[in-house]
Formats: C-alpha cells, sequence, structure tokens
C-alpha cells in the first residue's frame, strides 16, 4: 500500500525508483520527503492494519529526522514536518540529536558519537569474560572464549557499521587481560593466537 501511494518518499540522482519503504523480519522503515504529510502515511498504516487484521506498533514507531540542523531542530521542537502539516502525537518519539536507535540491525541518528551503540556489547563481553574467568579455562578454552565471545558479539555491528580505532583498542586490552589475566605485555602476539 506505501508503495502505490502517493507518498514521493527519497529519490536521489542515479536512483531509478524512490527510497519509500524497507522491510525486514518484523522491522519497517519509512522514507518521506520534506512534502509528504505523515498524517498520510498513518492513514495507509490504519487502512493496513485493519485489512490484514495486524496491529501496528506504535509506541516502537521512533522518527529519524533528516536534512539540515535547522529543519531538524524544528521538527523536533514544532512536531510539525512543516509549517501546514499537522503535529506528530505525542506518544510517537522523535529522536534527538546526538543519540540513536537500532533499525535494520544498525544504530542510526544525526550527530551521534560512533562508540555509542558499542558501550552495551563491551559491558557484555567484559560480564563474560568475568564470568569464564573463574572457571580458569586452559589457553586453547580461553582462545575459543574470545572467538566466541567478544568476536560473535562484535562481528554485526562490526560490518554494518564498523569498528573505531578507540574501540577496538579497549576491545584488544580486554582481550590481552582476560587471555594473560594482567593488563601487562603479552607473550605473545595476541592476534597470531587467536587466528587458528
Amino acid at each position: 500500500m506505501i508503495r502505490q501511494s502517493d507518498l514521493e518518499g527519497y529519490k536521489t540522482r542515479g536512483m531509478a525508483n524512490r527510497l519509500i519503504i524497507k522491510l525486514f523480519v518484523d522491522d519497517t522503515t519509512v522514507y518521506l520527503s520534506e512534502d509528504d504529510r505523515i498524517e498520510d502515511l498513518f492513514q495507509i498504516l490504519d487502512e493496513w492494519c485493519l485489512a490484514s487484521r495486524a496491529k501496528f506498533n506504535v509506541n516502537k514507531t521512533v522518527l529519524i529526522p533528516t536534512g539540515t540542523v535547522n529543519f531538524r531542530k524544528d521538527f523536533i521542537e514544532t512536531r510539525k514536518l512543516g509549517p501546514t502539516h499537522e503535529r506528530v502525537p505525542d506518544n510517537i518519539e522523535i529522536l534527538p540529536e546526538g543519540t540513536t536507535t537500532r533499525t535494520l540491525g544498525g544504530r542510526v541518528g544525526n550527530n551521534a558519537k560512533r562508540e555509542e551503540p558499542w558501550a552495551p556489547i563491551l559491558e557484555n563481553i567484559d560480564k563474560a569474560f568475568d564470568h569464564w574467568q573463574r572457571t580458569h579455562p586452559t589457553i586453547n578454552g580461553k582462545k575459543m572464549i574470545v572467538q566466541w565471545n567478544a568476536g560473535g558479539r562484535t562481528e554485526f555491528l562490526a560490518m554494518v557499521q564498523g569498528m573505531p580505532p578507540e574501540i577496538e583498542h579497549r576491545l584488544e586490552k580486554r582481550i590481552q587481560a582476560f587471555i594473560w589475566e594482567s593488563e601487562k605485555k603479552p607473550q605473545m602476539n595476541t592476534a597470531k593466537m587467536i587466528q587458528n
């Protein structure tokens, strides 16, 4: 219904079709142009829910302003896409500057620190390392734990968004501390050890 609607979405040079909607499992991202009316989108969603007997989870809806800094600021303050547009209902979150939200597996937002999405991942890695350290694993056991824990927890986000050098350095320090049970210089090149 959204693709067949009059909503403009995004269109840039070189694109054959407009970008209007992306679907991934139960995650939906809709792209609106400055001329689109959000109330038109909500009407389409209401009709779709009625026809499909599905329920659209409005409480999980997050609007991510794009465009100039002034436009984003005005949108956040007025909760309107433009002066003639209706106000966005208060129960719908508009993402503030400097914060991110999860969409399609990655974190997006305006002027957010690249390190922000990594904080909970590093925290979980630390908890897992602390847990495993109490079991006194062998060096081969530690190698597997590093691959499963640090490798498994970081691989997707690193592929989607890249890993900032600061995070890479902090992760390497955590791995060294886990393997050698100290912050001192390792006895062997860590990358070489976990390679196999």
